[in-house]
């Protein structure tokens, strides 16, 4: 890839055509979680964590086993939820209330996800490298997260 706006382009539509027909939410969300594991690299994590009306818990992923609970406001899963916003960090470390699933994450990106208008759950990508997330993966992966949940 020439750079990574071409990269999350890709990315992109290969996601979509994984999701598109299948009305099956967590098979959809197995398969994008393991496409975003292989494809990026220097990740340790990556997968959703879905809203059951009092907290956040733990849906498909790819990676080392993981915190099955997140209280909302808790962590930056939990902060991206509440706030409704994506929440990049370079250092989990330096983040107030970061929930240490895996000793390994140093940084961290989540995304919230919506279905038909409602938020659902959050996208969480780590990597042991620090600051491994930058504008370009925000604006990526933003893109892909917008268009595969046309879909979903």
């Amino acid at each position: 890839m020439e750079n990574k706006a071409d990269f999350y382009t890709l990315l992109t539509r290969q996601a979509v055509a994984l999701v598109e027909g299948e009305p099956n939410l967590i098979a959809n969300l197995a398969n994008v979680s393991a496409l975003l594991f292989q494809s990026l690299p220097d990740l340790n994590w990556s997968g959703f964590y879905l809203d059951d009306g009092e907290m956040l818990v733990l849906g498909p992923f790819q990676g080392k086993p993981a915190c099955v609970r997140i209280p909302y406001e808790k962590g930056v899963c939990g902060s991206a939820f509440t706030q409704k916003k994506v929440v990049r960090v370079e250092d989990v470390h330096q983040f107030e209330g970061h929930i240490a699933c895996d000793a390994d994450s140093n940084s961290e990106i989540v995304l919230p996800l919506y279905i038909k208008e409602k938020l659902v759950g959050v996208l969480d990508i780590d990597s042991p490298i620090l600051a491994r997330f930058d504008q370009d993966d925000e604006t990526g992966l933003t893109l892909l997260v917008n268009e595969l949940q046309k879909h979903l």
